[in-house]
């Protein structure tokens, strides 16, 4: 397989249900090639910027409210930061396929983290540790990132698809997390809002960290392939 090129090797390997082994091979030019890092460096830089305000809001609020599912998002947050890092780390290189494993393995092990707090907190929480308060900064925090976060996860998705960046996909899988979680965040505090129920808080957590965890195998396992792996070489 000396002398197969790489895109065609990942087309047969994709293990993916985006994709399968007959999907074509694009091949892009040089130029190509360059808009589409070009603008998963500008996608990447973008949802490092909401994040870090996303965690700071998030944390604060949780902490106020004793709410385990709040803060756990806002470790998403700070998460969701690490693996754009990491995607931009990568890009930064010359080759950045050569860089793509680690990155995986770091975005992997970063679900792992947060679905490890998040159980251990919300397992707490039910367990009569504590009792989340109503927090009405969390809820629009939790709206405003269910309106944001597909967008930029679609477009990065797009993007490391035509790339053939198998670690660019897997962090658009990341925010696209962020979407889920901030549905469940919001269903979960609300919840408590407008009947009281506090129990709903550590239980939206609890679903964050069984998501987190099938992330953090796919990214493991490098099953976030792309439907279209692009040859960086015309």
């Amino acid at each position: 397989m000396a002398n197969t090129p790489r895109a065609l090797i990942r087309a047969n390997e994709c293990q993916d249900d985006c994709c399968t082994a007959d999907a074509p091979v694009q091949v892009l030019s040089p130029q190509r090639a360059a808009v589409l890092t070009h603008r998963i460096r500008l996608l990447v830089a973008a949802t490092i910027s909401y994040n870090v305000v996303e965690a700071a809001i998030a944390i604060s609020a949780g902490t106020i409210a004793s709410s385990a599912a709040l803060v756990g998002f806002g470790l998403d947050s700070i998460i969701e930061v690490s693996s754009a890092a990491v995607v931009a780390w990568q890009f930064s290189a010359r080759d950045p396929e050569a860089r793509e494993r680690r990155a995986l393995q770091i975005i992997a092990i970063s679900f792992f983290a947060l679905a490890a707090y998040v159980a251990i907190e919300s397992a707490r929480a039910l367990a009569g540790a504590s009792e989340a308060a109503p927090s009405t900064v969390g809820i629009m925090l939790a709206a405003v990132s269910l309106a944001v976060m597909p967008g930029l996860s679609l477009a990065q998705r797009h993007a490391g698809s035509a790339l053939g960046s198998a670690s660019a996909v897997a962090d658009s899988k990341q925010t696209l997390l962020c979407t889920y979680l901030s549905a469940v965040l919001l269903v979960g505090l609300a919840a408590n809002a407008l009947f009281g129920w506090a129990w709903a808080d550590p239980i939206a957590g609890l679903v964050i960290a069984v998501v987190a965890v099938k992330e953090g195998r796919d990214a493991w396992a490098g099953h976030h392939c792309c439907p279209t792996p692009a040859h960086r070489r015309a």
